[in-house]
């Protein structure tokens, strides 16, 4: 199992639509979450920033990504959410969610 973190901004103007949208997620999307193998996903709020945490189970985390972006349900879902936000500064080329560095565990 691999645990990620990622980052991403939300417009100022946008953070009361994002959070009503995220209190009803449409289950299409939340079954594809759980079949590209992603556990325990979570979305924290601190201002503008988001803070996205999961755990990925499976054994080809890009080729279920591709799968994921592949949805039509989830492309529909992205249509709606990603207006809503910004990547942050410093991102890698490419990356919506910026991934962060793991410093720190315990169970």
């Amino acid at each position: 199992m691999r645990r990620f973190g990622q980052v991403i901004r939300i417009k100022p103007d946008r953070v009361e639509d994002y959070e009503r949208i995220h209190a009803a997620v449409w289950p299409e999307v939340l079954e594809t979450i759980r079949a590209c193998n992603m556990r325990n996903y979570t979305i924290f709020r601190h201002g503008t920033l988001l803070f996205a945490y999961f755990e990925y189970i499976g054994n080809d985390y890009a080729a279920d990504q591709k799968k994921m972006a592949a949805d039509p349900k989830t492309q529909e879902w992205w249509s709606h959410t990603d207006p809503m936000q910004e990547p942050v500064e410093g991102g890698g080329e490419g990356e919506w969610w910026t991934n962060m560095k793991a410093i720190f565990h315990t169970d």
